[in-house]
């Protein structure tokens, strides 16, 4: 059976002038951003379509902007095709756009999860205390065990499995410079650090996570019409019980996005489409798999090019 799976971008893929095609070409997408401007209280399309770019790399403006981008897409889609998924997933952040989509959450309780979510994680550790790298070519077991030796009593671990070769590890600036070394004396020189402003998906997250579970008490989740592959478990959910629990897990936990998307092809996918600003997901997916159908939707042109 070939089914089709949504994919929504996470942190790093924006840009400034993300969307404002969209708004130019369908009503759909400026109501989208207007719902979006009017629950926080500010008008975060200005900063999507016009930058500046310094300004939509602060983490608490990039979630919101990515989600409500991706959501713009999603509706003129929906509007423009009536294309349905089969099940949905996002990558860290994107995950909220996959629950939006997918009926649990709705756009304004998300922006605004998500702007506190990014200030948050932000705050949960001071700048130049920790650090990210992507560690390329290295097998799961073999960097973790680099990350063992690292540690020396401070935190490094694996925080994203994006694709085969390409894990991203978390944690103490020195620990993960201390991984970056370790694994160049074993012959990985493709290890380097990752222009990110906090450790994110790793045990320094904790008080974020503890914050953000206060923050989704207070926010409605409805029925899901269909299930959202979770980072946390890499398998599918449409237990509204679970979301806030799974959603709380992803901080601190590792992003599992080559398991996740080997649960989807195992399930019969055999389309993916990335709904929202840049192709990363789409790039990860062909690292995966080079036997699925991949689209990537973020403007009119690619609109058409699925009509």
């Amino acid at each position: 059976m070939n089914k089709t799976s949504f994919l929504f971008p996470g942190q790093g893929s924006q840009y400034a002038g993300m969307g404002k095609d969209l708004t130019d070409n369908f009503a759909v997408a400026r109501t989208t951003f207007e719902e979006a401007d009017e629950a926080l209280g500010f008008k975060l399309s200005a900063l999507c379509f016009n930058g500046p770019e310094e300004d939509l790399k602060l983490t608490f403006n990039t979630q919101p902007a990515i989600l409500v981008t991706s959501i713009a897409a999603l509706r003129v889609i929906q509007q423009e095709t009536g294309l349905a998924a089969d099940c949905v997933a996002g990558h860290s952040l994107g995950e909220y756009s996959a629950l939006v989509c997918s009926g649990a959450l709705s756009l304004a309780d998300a922006v605004r999860t998500v702007r506190a979510r990014g200030t948050f994680m932000q705050e949960a550790v001071p700048v130049g205390v920790g650090a990210m790298a992507a560690m390329l070519s290295i097998e799961a077991d073999e960097l973790a065990a680099i990350c063992t030796e690292a540690a020396q009593g401070e935190v490094v671990a694996p925080a994203n499995f994006n694709s085969p070769g390409q894990i991203v590890i978390a944690g103490h600036t020195a620990a993960v410079n201390r991984a970056i070394e370790i694994a160049k004396s074993k012959g990985y020189r493709k290890a380097m650090l990752l222009p990110v402003s906090a450790p994110f998906h790793c045990a320094l997250m904790q008080p974020a996570a503890d914050r953000l579970k206060t923050e989704l008490d207070c926010v409605m989740v409805h029925p899901l019409a269909q299930p959202v592959i979770t980072n946390v478990e890499a398998t599918a959910n449409q237990d509204a019980g679970r979301v806030r629990e799974l959603l709380v897990a992803q901080v601190c936990a590792p992003v599992r996005w080559e398991q996740s998307v080997q649960c989807m092809l195992n399930d019969g996918v055999t389309r993916f489409i990335e709904i929202g600003p840049g192709k990363v997901l789409t790039g990860l997916v062909k690292r995966i798999t080079k036997e699925a159908t991949l689209l990537n939707i973020e403007d009119t042109a690619g609109v058409k090019a699925i009509a």
